[in-house]
C-alpha cells in the first residue's frame, strides 16, 4: 500500500484531481475513464506520374523524417511511406496512382473496327501490333475457319487485292505492349493469345502469367533509383 499511496501523492502532485482517484486494496483506481489522444493523420496527396512523387521527395517542402520508404506496391501504384511510429502505424504522404486506358478488353470478343481502335490508341507501336492491324483490316465477314483448330491455330478469308480474296492464318501468339504502368518507364511486352470468330469479332488473351508485372515494378524501382540518386541515403525502395 506505500507504493500506492506514493503512486496517488505523485499524480496528485502533477495535476490529478484527488478526488477521481481510488486507493483500494488491490491499487490505485480513476473514477474517470482515460483514452489516448490520437494525433492527427497526415493527408494523403495523390499524382498521376512517378515524376511528380519525385519532385515532392527532393522538394522536402513538408520536412520529411530522415529516412522513408518507397513501395512499389503495383505497376499502377506506388506509396512514400514513414518508419514505424511507436503504434507501428506508418504516415502515407504520398501516393502515385497511374492513369490507364480503359478502353483495353483482355478475354472477350468484340468488334474488329473496336479492335482496331484499341490496338491503335492503346498499344505500343511494334511488329505484332502492326501485323495484327493490317490482318484485321484485310478480314472478310464471313466464318472464321475453325476446321483442325488445335487451340492454336486458326484460318481466316482476307482480302489480298481488288476483287480478291485469300485464306490465312490467324497469327499467334502475339507479343504486344499495352499501356498499363507510368508512362515514364518502358512498357512491358508480353505474350497474348490472338483468337477470331465469325462477326467478324477478335480478342486477346494475356498469356504471360502475369511476369509483365513484375518487370514493370522493377523498371518503376530502377527509375526511382535514377532519380533520387542524390539523396538515396533517404530513400528505401522495395518492390
Amino acid at each position: 500500500m506505500n507504493m500506492t499511496r506514493e503512486a496517488l501523492e505523485y499524480l496528485v502532485g502533477l495535476g490529478f484531481n484527488e478526488d477521481v482517484l481510488v486507493e483500494t486494496e488491490k491499487g490505485l483506481f480513476s473514477k474517470v475513464r482515460l483514452e489516448r489522444i490520437e494525433l492527427p493523420k497526415v493527408q494523403t496527396l495523390t499524382v498521376s506520374t512517378l515524376t511528380s512523387l519525385v519532385d515532392y521527395c527532393k522538394s522536402n517542402i513538408d520536412v520529411l523524417p530522415n529516412k522513408m520508404l518507397i513501395q512499389v506496391v503495383s505497376p499502377r501504384e506506388v506509396k512514400l511511406l514513414s518508419p514505424l511510429d511507436i503504434d507501428n502505424n506508418r504516415q502515407e504522404y504520398i501516393r502515385a496512382v497511374a492513369n490507364l486506358p480503359n478502353n483495353i478488353y483482355y478475354d472477350r470478343f468484340i468488334d474488329t473496327e473496336q479492335f482496331n481502335i484499341m490496338l491503335q490508341s492503346s498499344f505500343v507501336d511494334n511488329e505484332d501490333k502492326k501485323l495484327l492491324l493490317k490482318f484485321t483490316g484485310l478480314i472478310q465477314d464471313e466464318t472464321i475457319k475453325t476446321v483442325g483448330d488445335d487451340g492454336v491455330t486458326q484460318s481466316a478469308t482476307i482480302k489480298t487485292g481488288i476483287a480478291k480474296v485469300g485464306e490465312a492464318k490467324v497469327p499467334n501468339p502475339v507479343l504486344l505492349a499495352p499501356y498499363r504502368t507510368f508512362p515514364e518507364i518502358k512498357q512491358p511486352e508480353s505474350k497474348f493469345i490472338f483468337r477470331m470468330k465469325t462477326g467478324p469479332l477478335a480478342a486477346l488473351y494475356q498469356a504471360d502469367g502475369g511476369a509483365w508485372e513484375n518487370e514493370a515494378m522493377m523498371l518503376i524501382k530502377e527509375f526511382l533509383q535514377d532519380e533520387l540518386e542524390d539523396v538515396k541515403e533517404r530513400f528505401e525502395i522495395i518492390s
